[in-house]
């Protein structure tokens, strides 16, 4: 199975729709909250080239925002 990496905050609404997206479809996921953690936060704006979140890393796949359709598509759901 892919890693799946969401970089989120407590407070964006569409972290949580794209975390609950995986919850419900069974996908085991690391959140990492970029509000708390600066050398993550850094990471994710140098390895996607944006300041916003969600980012979603899925094994070598980023994908800014939540893009439910590009999301089903990599994970074969």
């Amino acid at each position: 199975m892919v890693t799946v990496k969401v970089y989120s905050t407590p407070i964006c609404p569409w972290c949580i729709k794209a975390k609950e997206f995986l919850t419900e479809n069974k996908v085991k996921f690391k959140n990492i909250n970029v509000a708390e953690d600066e050398k993550a936060r850094n990471d994710m704006v140098e390895r996607s080239g944006q300041m916003g979140v969600p980012v979603i890393e899925i094994g070598k796949e980023m994908i800014v925002g939540f893009d439910e359709s590009k999301i089903k598509k990599i994970l074969k759901l």
